[in-house]
């Protein structure tokens, strides 16, 4: 494109942010705007506190808005004011009525952590690793008034490690979604002519995390929990329930060999972990974390705790 493209940005996390910053720094793009949630109560004191992306429009001296939904008249005529191009959603946090979605020239563009159409939703990330995904990426999709459900113009694709957790997979899209969004647009309207109609058949759903959900099962096989660990790390993290009534965070586990004993029974508790058989193998118990106190090696955990974890008893199950 021979003249800049005016982009008006909206977006709210940390992920946003960094997204947020690709776009000011490059060449053939002018942020016009930035849209962001409504400045929330924060830490201790609960002040008033604003989100990354606005502090970092700040920074750059860029026209800030924070309307708290685009259902008002006022709040779409101040966005079709800056006669954008293009309105870029980053983790925005609030919906966008047709209205909106047509309001620029070439519409709206959303930046998606995941393979689309595989998990739509507010959690892909974490969603993609507890169900043992291979791999993941970030879609740049044109979108509609469905929920992920736009033609996706340009993806990039990421392998999923047995060693990653959801803040590690995060780091990494963070890297790669900024990349693939300044590609997509630097070829925006060829790139509309080809874009890929998603496949609802194939959709999946990553619906928010919880923390009730967060509790192990010990009636899952131990592959299963030990991706569990990793996909709620760092939040909510995975937590279980000793015969004492304590709860204890799970931090990090691997998987080893069981025994012949019921899912949820301890079979070891020592310096070299707690480990606690599932419906096949075992799972080893490696980095713990009591109320109040901060995550320790389980070999910590133990010293003056080991009553917690005795062996041959067995863990309370989840609740149904």
């Amino acid at each position: 494109m021979p003249n800049k493209l005016k982009v008006v940005f909206a977006g709210t996390p940390d992920f946003a942010a960094q997204h947020l910053a690709a776009l000011i720094d490059a060449t053939n793009i002018d942020v016009v705007a930035v849209y962001t949630q409504p400045d929330r109560p924060a830490g201790r004191g609960k002040k008033l506190q604003a989100s990354p992306v606005k502090q970092l429009a700040l920074q750059h001296a860029l026209p800030v808005e924070q309307p708290e939904s685009f259902k008002q008249a006022d709040a779409q005529a101040t966005l079709a004011n800056y006669r954008a191009d293009v309105m870029v959603v980053v983790a925005y946090g609030l919906l966008l009525p047709q209205v909106v979605l047509d309001t620029p020239r070439l519409g709206c563009v959303n930046v998606h952590g995941s393979l689309l159409p595989r998990w739509r939703g507010a959690a892909p990330i974490q969603r993609a690793l507890w169900a043992g995904d291979h791999e993941t990426g970030v879609a740049v999709m044109q979108m509609e008034a469905g929920l992920d459900t736009g033609p996706v113009l340009l993806e990039a694709r990421l392998p999923i490690l047995p060693t990653d957790t959801s803040e590690t997979l995060y780091s990494k899209l963070a890297e790669l979604g900024p990349k693939a969004l300044c590609d997509a647009l630097h070829d925006l309207e060829r790139l509309q002519q080809t874009a890929v109609v998603q496949d609802d058949a194939q959709a999946t759903y990553a619906k928010k995390l919880s923390k009730e959900e967060a509790q192990l099962d010990w009636q899952q096989p131990a592959v299963a929990l030990e991706r569990w660990v990793r996909a709620f790390n760092p939040w909510p993290i995975c937590w279980l329930a000793c015969d004492n009534g304590e709860i204890v965070k799970v931090w990090r586990t691997d998987v080893v060999a069981g025994a012949n004993a019921a899912p949820g029974t301890i079979l070891q508790a020592d310096k070299h972990g707690v480990v606690v058989q599932t419906t096949d193998r075992a799972l080893r118990l490696l980095e713990l974390q009591p109320a109040g106190k901060k995550p320790m090696p389980a070999a910590d955990f133990l010293n003056g705790r080991s009553d917690w974890f005795t062996p041959g008893t067995t863990l309370p199950q989840v609740k149904s």
